[in-house]
């Protein structure tokens, strides 16, 4: 299965651009702008059939969009004006993953923790609990331990939660998303290239859909 990495880096100058990127339902608006690059119709959840996971970059020339599928996206769909945008096949860096092999890591996650009935009742939680600080640190350990990855630097940055309104047919009443994020950073080493290949590709953790999960690797630069 190839994976493909598009890179769109927006011009906002463009009101689609500002929509998509700013205010409280940028993580819907973006999410929806993205899926239109896909093939309609395709059922129930297009995004994980497709593979579709994305975030945004802070970059020194500005906001950059990052977008990885399994399925080629048509950029041609993009609106006029939306931007510069090229894409490329995974292949070659996920076919020379191999134990050992020492990696640059980022993923923008939602850690969480989902608490029994029990405990929601004595302690008024609720369903899902947002991580922070040294649990979300442990959070992100064992989500690199089950990704084939064993961390060793590691940086992690709260960011805004991913905020949105969602609707459907099937249920008229909207729903509000928010997730929280953090953004981990750092080095790993490869414990099993089978299994981080296949977390690269299904994304990591809650939100996929509104810009979390996406892990990002890329080989650290040996020096002597």
């Amino acid at each position: 299965m190839t994976a493909w990495l598009t890179r769109i880096a927006p011009d906002q100058r463009s009101r689609d651009v500002r929509r998509d990127l700013n205010g409280t339902e940028a993580a819907v608006g973006l999410h929806r702008r993205l899926m239109t690059l896909f093939p309609s119709h395709a059922g129930k959840d297009a995004r994980a059939r497709f593979g579709v996971l994305f975030r945004v970059e802070d970059t020194p020339t500005g906001a950059h969009i990052l977008l990885q599928s399994t399925h080629k996206p048509d950029l041609d769909q993009l609106p006029t004006g939306y931007g510069k945008a090229d894409t490329r096949s995974l292949d070659t860096l996920l076919d020379a993953l191999r134990p050992g092999l020492t990696l640059h890591y980022r993923c923008v996650a939602s850690p969480v923790r989902k608490p029994g009935a029990t405990t929601r009742r004595l302690y008024s939680l609720p369903a899902v609990v947002p991580l922070h600080g040294a649990d979300a640190d442990e959070w992100w350990f064992r989500q690199a331990d089950t990704a084939g990855l064993k961390p060793l630097t590691h940086h992690a940055q709260p960011l805004d939660a991913a905020r949105g309104t969602r609707g459907s047919a099937n249920s008229p009443q909207p729903q509000r998303i928010c997730h929280a994020r953090m953004r981990f950073d750092g080095t790993a080493a490869i414990t099993d290239p089978e299994t981080l290949r296949k977390k690269v590709i299904e994304g990591i953790g809650r939100g996929k859909a509104y810009g979390c999960g996406l892990l990002s690797i890329a080989p650290a630069r040996e020096t002597s």
